[in-house]
């Protein structure tokens, strides 16, 4: 259990053991050799999910930002408490065609092929401090795709933060010189691989 800023380990917040604990490893899903770690329980513990917004809400309460990204779909969930809870503008970022209305879009490579995210045209304003959100950080892939659709739309990215993340610094690398911020690692099971 760990709050990871920028590689280095911060001090353990208590309640960093029960939204880890809260949090389902469902191995070989979707595919074999993958360890999925499903948030979907953690929702279902009010007092562990609470946790979690609020330990977010504490880091940014005070950093002027005024949008919250959110990446389809579970940094939906995420960033729109923490928008609530800190006093901004939520924003989804979409896959494509799922947005009605025009929209600017910014195409990704994927280990398996491409994806893309979209967002509404005119949701962030120029200079905005935004911060992105998403329940989980592997490669660093999406964020690096959202970093560069919200600059490409005016604003200011300040941070990504993600409930679960690899502690590896690769990651970092890939997310155009923006601070990522992790509450957990990825959980393993006993007898899992």
């Amino acid at each position: 259990m760990f709050v990871l800023e920028n590689g280095a380990k911060k001090g353990e917040d208590p309640r960093l053991q029960a939204i880890s604990e809260a949090i389902r490893v469902v191995p070989h899903f979707p595919k074999q050799g993958i360890m999925f770690q499903d948030i979907t329980t953690l929702l279902l513990d009010h007092n562990a999910f609470k946790d979690a917004v609020d330990i977010f809400v504490d880091r940014y309460r005070d950093m002027d930002i005024s949008v919250v990204a959110g990446v389809e779909a579970r940094g939906f969930i995420f960033g729109s408490s923490i928008a609530l809870g800190i006093g901004a503008k939520f924003v989804p970022l979409c896959k494509a065609g799922k947005l009605p209305g025009e929209v600017i879009s910014e195409k990704y490579v994927l280990e398996y092929g491409t994806d893309c995210l979209e967002l509404h045209v005119g949701a962030v304003e120029s200079s905005e401090r935004v911060i992105i959100i998403d329940d989980l950080v592997a490669t660093g892939g999406t964020l690096s795709a959202a970093i560069r659709l919200l600059e490409r739309a005016g604003a200011e990215v300040v941070e990504c933060a993600c409930v679960i993340g690899l502690s590896d610094l690769k990651v970092r690398c890939k997310l155009n010189g923006k601070p990522l911020y992790i509450l957990l690692e990825p959980r393993q099971i006993e007898n899992g691989f």
